[in-house]
């Protein structure tokens, strides 16, 4: 059986709509609720504001988006694996990824009703520093941060 070969790339916008469709199921999946945005809208938030305020990777198996992060030297502001390849190392990559090249401190939110979410930040050094976060989904959040040793 031949294994699938992965490949860690930076954003390409020629994979934006593959992102936000498998980001929006990831999305889905882990909270419950439907994306309030539109498609579109959602590809214009990747291409204008992300791109430019973050650093994007790509987890590509077999040239399909499987995964991806949006990081600065402070900050985790997405991270999302496809539903289908979750659990095989790809997050913690991404997440390695974003520690290497931070400052020594990470922060970053996710929704209190991502139990799967909150057990892979904290098995991976992220510790609870704040609750309650507003956000346009109108969930409670958890703030996390990382430190280096």
């Amino acid at each position: 059986m031949q294994k699938n070969k992965i490949i860690i790339t930076e954003y390409d916008p020629k994979y934006a709509e593959q992102i936000v469709q498998m980001w929006r199921e990831s999305k889905e999946s882990a909270i419950g609720q439907k994306e309030i945005h539109s498609f579109e809208n959602h590809v214009n938030f990747l291409n204008t504001i992300l791109a430019k305020q973050f650093q994007i990777e790509l987890v590509l198996m077999d040239y399909k988006v499987v995964g991806m992060i949006a990081y600065n030297d402070s900050e985790i502001s997405q991270l999302y694996i496809d539903n289908d390849y979750q659990e095989i190392g790809l997050g913690k990559t991404l997440l390695d990824k974003a520690k290497r090249n931070s400052k020594g401190r990470l922060t970053l939110y996710t929704f209190e009703v991502n139990k799967i979410a909150q057990r892979f930040y904290e098995k991976h050094g992220f510790k609870v520093i704040g609750r309650g976060h507003e956000n346009e989904e109108n969930l409670a959040d958890i703030l996390y941060e990382w430190e280096s040793n």
